[in-house]
């Protein structure tokens, strides 16, 4: 059996999954059985993410040639090469995306516009900034899925369950990188950090909900009042479980190893996953008998209504 670091953040390895998500595959957009309006926000939350995570990856390339400590150079490589892989996998998703939801497509082109724009024109000090503040958000909700796996997971498209654990594994793993070179190259402008921290939320929500009501009345959930209402009220009590989530994020002493989610005690499925990976394990899926295997536990019988 692998043997797995003391703390998820130390020494996580860049992993080439390619996960069957080509437009010549068949892919179940609304991939949640169990919760399909957890599913429709995730998407909508997520389709900017690969352009934010090119944008992330210029910059800390950018970045890391005035880094002088050897470890932190090590953790930027990483994860330059773990987001690099989020890019390409979720690139292909968002074209399942934009083909069931033609109206979004303009939104979508906009907010690729957006980064590069961004990555372009904007100093070394601001992308740095934004890049910190923006993986505070992406750190959080790989914690916040996790643990509510069952809640809104539990009966799932194995390929897309898989995809979406992964994705949060590794955001997990280097969610302290963006913010100690922060620390590392400007750790003095605290006030600035904070801004930068709220400029990421701000920017977050507008794409979300730039784009769940599209995809939620695509759906037909928005053609009766009340389903209206309470599928939009999801989307809001979704922002603000991931903005409450960060409130500590804005005290001096902050840092990402310091939330307790993110010890290897308190997160069961990251552990496993890591361990099960390490192993040699396929985690290209994820059904019941995998997650089961993956956790040591007897398969469940029915998966848990959330």
């Amino acid at each position: 059996m692998a043997q797995l670091s003391q703390h998820p953040m130390d020494d996580f390895p860049v992993r080439a999954f390619r996960f069957p998500l080509g437009a010549d595959q068949s892919v179940d957009v609304v991939w949640s059985r169990t919760k399909p309006e957890f599913a429709v926000f995730l998407n909508a939350l997520a389709m900017h993410v690969p352009h934010f995570e090119r944008y992330l990856v210029a910059t800390l390339r950018k970045a890391r040639e005035d880094i002088c400590d050897p470890k932190l150079k090590r953790d930027v490589t990483a994860i330059i090469g773990q987001e690099a892989n989020h890019a390409h996998n979720l690139t292909a998703f968002n074209q399942h995306l934009r083909a069931r939801y033609p109206d979004i497509k303009a939104i979508d082109d906009a907010s690729i516009a957006w980064f590069v724009k961004h990555a372009a024109e904007d100093d070394a000090k601001t992308r740095i900034g934004f890049t910190a503040g923006y993986e505070t958000f992406t750190f959080l909700a790989g914690m916040i899925i996790l643990e509510n796996h069952e809640r809104w997971f539990a009966e799932a498209d194995p390929l897309m369950k898989a995809v979406w654990v992964w994705h949060q594994v590794e955001e997990i793993e280097h969610g302290a990188v963006a913010f100690e070179v922060w620390q590392h190259l400007y750790g003095k402008h605290e006030w600035y950090r904070k801004w930068m921290v709220l400029k990421a939320a701000l920017h977050i929500a507008t794409e979300t909900l730039r784009l769940y009501p599209r995809m939620a009345r695509h759906e037909g959930w928005l053609r009766k009042p009340w389903q209206a209402v309470k599928t939009l009220a999801f989307c809001g009590e979704m922002l603000g479980r991931l903005f409450i989530a960060a409130i500590p994020v804005f005290k001096r002493s902050y840092h990402p190893r310091k939330h307790p989610i993110a010890t290897t005690a308190q997160n069961p499925i990251q552990i496993a996953w890591r361990r099960f990976e390490a192993d040699g394990g396929d985690l290209l899926s994820i059904d019941h008998a995998k997650m089961a295997t993956l956790l040591r536990v007897p398969e469940p019988e029915a998966a848990h209504a959330g």
